[in-house]
């Protein structure tokens, strides 16, 4: 990267650290079931209520749950469960005819990520009604309060239900808008882990490996704070200890729970200390491809980390002790490479391939252009990469060959 651009980028990054503390960041509050939820819509007035989610939280009946609390409360309801893996413009806009035709006073997401998604470009489109979503990507671009918002994940791993970022994909143009802004953190969230056991052993694989990246990229990147690598140290524990059981056995509640643990704590983490480059290349790639995010996530994460060399060696010997896989007393390049191959590994266990089918080549420069526009400068990363660089992990994910002069490279 040339020399003025490397510099503008730091300077973004080390002035959103500086402004670090006085930034409005805040959790939701916290519930164990969404029978609790009734003392929200007593003290909101809340009477019609838009629900989001989609076919298959519906079918598995999990739906239903939330339906029972909220008869017993007396507050009535519409359901749009249409929303695709990765939220498109499509998905919003009739969500969003939905809540104004009934004349909805707040949103529940339940579901996955894409749902959270979902429902809270819903919630900006509605604050910022006269708004196109194009102008409303990019970091404090909705700065109007939303509806009330409430966040009941069935997965463990967005943490969507704490963060304050929402993607929607835009099928005709193969690319996502990334919004960020504080009024999109949820008001409420219910962490019930009894609400993810029906999530199938590939969900739960990859969905916990996506709260494992959003730790990792957090705990790496160059805009940390006690807090955040606290808890992304406390996520990678968990997800490490957790996540095979879970995918092996799905009605184990402990490991069940631990994860809804490892998920909210990594979102804390990376809300407030950002991700990096393995997002925005899984973002393009979920863009162009409709990949899911938290797939993309876990097999491009090792080539990432190995991409950045000895400048976070450390910080992996770090995360390496807390994930169990090496101890202190190795050094940092032995301990990196052991929890670099221990994410191989454990991504071979639970059958998440090494490579991702279908990337074309011709493809691979518009989705770099995508990914390092949304990565530079926001995301503090350890190493800054051009587009060119980024290029090169589309083509390790799909063992595709260098092309050059039109040819491949042998």
């Amino acid at each position: 990267m040339n020399p003025i651009k490397a510099f503008y980028c730091r300077t973004v990054q080390f002035v959103l650290r500086a402004a670090l503390p006085v930034l409005p960041y805040r959790e939701p509050e916290i519930f164990r079931s969404c029978a609790e939820l009734s003392t929200v819509f007593t003290k909101k007035h809340i009477q019609q209520v838009l629900i989001v989610t989609d076919e298959g939280i519906v079918r598995s009946g999990i739906a239903g749950q939330l339906e029972a609390a909220l008869d017993e409360c007396g507050v009535s309801y519409t359901v749009y469960s249409e929303t695709r893996p990765n939220p498109t413009v499509d998905n919003l806009e009739s969500a969003l005819w939905l809540y104004r035709r009934d004349n909805c006073q707040a949103l529940i997401a339940i579901g996955g990520g894409s749902s959270m998604d979902c429902a809270k470009a819903v919630g900006a489109r509605i604050a910022r009604p006269r708004t196109p979503l194009g102008k409303l990507k990019g970091t404090l671009r909705i700065l109007h309060k939303l509806p009330t918002l409430i966040a009941i994940p069935t997965t463990a791993g967005t943490g969507s239900e704490t963060t304050l970022a929402a993607v929607i994909t835009d099928s005709e143009k193969k690319h996502k808008y990334v919004m960020n802004d504080f009024v999109l953190i949820p008001r409420y969230a219910v962490l019930d882990a009894s609400l993810t056991c029906s999530l199938p052993p590939h969900l739960t694989s990859t969905t916990g490996m996506d709260a494992l990246t959003h730790a990792v990229e957090a705990y790496i990147g160059r805009s940390t704070t006690r807090l955040t690598r606290e808890k992304a140290l406390e996520a990678t524990r968990l997800v490490f200890e957790n996540v095979e059981t879970a995918y092996r056995d799905g009605q184990n509640m402990e490991a069940r729970a631990n994860m809804l643990t490892a998920a909210y704590a990594a979102g804390v983490a990376f809300t407030r200390s950002y991700v990096g480059y393995i997002h925005a290349v899984a973002h393009s790639l979920g863009g162009q491809y409709n990949i899911p995010h938290g797939l993309a996530n876990a097999v491009i994460m090792p080539y990432v980390l190995e991409s950045y060399g000895p400048c976070i060696h450390g910080k992996l010997h770090e995360l390496g002790i807390a994930a169990g896989v090496c101890t202190a007393e190795e050094s940092d390049e032995i301990a990196s490479a052991k929890f670099i191959q221990a994410i191989r590994n454990l991504n071979a266990r639970m059958n998440i391939p090494a490579h991702l089918e279908g990337i074309q080549e011709a493809d691979i420069p518009v989705m770099a252009a995508h990914a390092e526009k949304e990565a530079n400068p926001l995301y503090p990363v350890p190493r800054l990469m051009t587009k060119a660089e980024l290029e090169g992990f589309y083509r390790q994910v799909a063992a595709v060959k260098e092309v050059r002069h039109g040819k491949q490279a042998s």
